[in-house]
């Protein structure tokens, strides 16, 4: 039986870092929010930054996708939602999504980001740990989940 961990919401204000000249949310506020989300998620369910470096073991972003909808402005309080979008069955492949909701519940914008694991000391993709693939293979899942292909080949004969 596979755990199932509820479903995830981080929320916040929109602070002034956060604006741009058009007097709503910047672009790259949105990327930093919803690392700040997931690095919250990861840290409750026990992969916390200082476990990522005793693993020697870290995320890497190979693609940020940002949809935007509505406007998020100053001081507007948001919930960003913390969902695996894609799981490859190894794990060496995920996609997470982050859903920005506005108090009253509209979606804001949508961030989709596709990444795998880096070995801290070989410098190089890895398939993550089991605490890692267990603490993914158990995130609330998106409507549209996918199963993504492995970063690795199989080698021939196995």
């Amino acid at each position: 039986m596979q755990l199932a961990l509820p479903n995830y919401v981080h929320k916040l204000t929109a602070s002034w870092a956060d604006m741009d000249f058009n007097a709503h949310m910047a672009n790259t506020a949105y990327l930093n929010r919803a690392v700040d989300a997931r690095m919250a998620f990861f840290t409750e369910n026990g992969l916390s930054l200082p476990e990522l470096m005793r693993l020697r073991i870290s995320w890497v972003v190979m693609k940020d996708e940002v949809e935007y909808r509505r406007e998020i402005q100053w001081m507007e309080e948001i919930s960003i939602t913390v969902a695996l979008a894609g799981l490859a069955p190894d794990g060496s492949r995920f996609k997470v999504r982050n859903d920005f909701l506005r108090a009253d519940g509209q979606l804001a914008a949508r961030v989709t980001s596709t990444g795998g694991f880096l070995d801290l000391d070989a410098r190089k993709l890895v398939i993550p740990p089991i605490e890692v693939l267990t603490t993914y293979q158990a995130m609330p899942r998106t409507d549209d989940y996918e199963a993504l292909p492995s970063s690795f080949k199989a080698k021939a004969g196995l």
